[in-house]
């Protein structure tokens, strides 16, 4: 008895389970475009936030500034039994050398530092070749009860909000400092 074997089939299939497709590995350009494009959208909203942020800090910084000056100011004038001289509009170079205790002033004979001050630089304030300045670049100005009587004559300062200056009289204070700007959201006074 002769037994026949199934014959082998002509073609052999190919076998598509086992067969993967293959997907790009890499970025299209296409894609990488869009995606740049979105971060840059976003960067452009994140910009005005930073800036805001930046300006407050300046503007906390111009405050802070303003209320030492006229602390220091007020100390000296407890240490010495009056006020410094020269007295001037402006926070000058003689009288931060009077509060910053500099040995060549005789106006400070003791040599105590009632305020302590750094060059300004770019976007910090500090003193430079005019006296001291803002964080923005602006002399701070200063008026002293000069007449012992612990009020301020009249006087004009720049709006915090619009424009133009407020004039501010019989403030209760003897010493009022505040800084020189053009921009009412940059303005700070040392009594408010």
């Amino acid at each position: 008895m002769h037994t026949s074997r199934p014959s082998a089939p002509l073609f052999f299939p190919l076998k598509t389970e086992n067969r993967k497709l293959k997907t790009p590995s890499a970025f299209t350009l296409i894609e990488l475009l869009i995606v740049i494009a979105i971060i840059g959208i976003l960067m452009s909203l994140l910009f005005p936030a930073v800036n805001s942020a930046i300006d407050s800090a300046r503007k906390a910084q111009a405050k802070n500034d303003a209320v030492q000056i006229a602390t220091a100011i007020t100390a000296y004038e407890t240490e010495y039994g009056r006020l410094p001289l020269p007295v001037s509009t402006a926070v000058d170079t003689a009288l931060v050398a009077v509060l910053a205790g500099l040995p060549s002033n005789t106006n400070n004979p003791r040599g105590i530092v009632f305020l302590e001050v750094q060059a300004a630089k770019k976007g910090k304030s500090g003193t430079n070749a005019s006296g001291f300045v803002d964080p923005w670049g602006g002399a701070y100005n200063i008026i002293m009860d000069s007449d012992y009587d612990n009020t301020l004559a009249n006087f004009s300062v720049p709006k915090t909000s619009g424009s133009g200056s407020d004039s501010i009289s019989g403030l209760r204070k003897k010493v009022a400092v505040w800084n020189t700007t053009s921009n009412a959201r940059r303005a700070v006074r040392s009594w408010e």
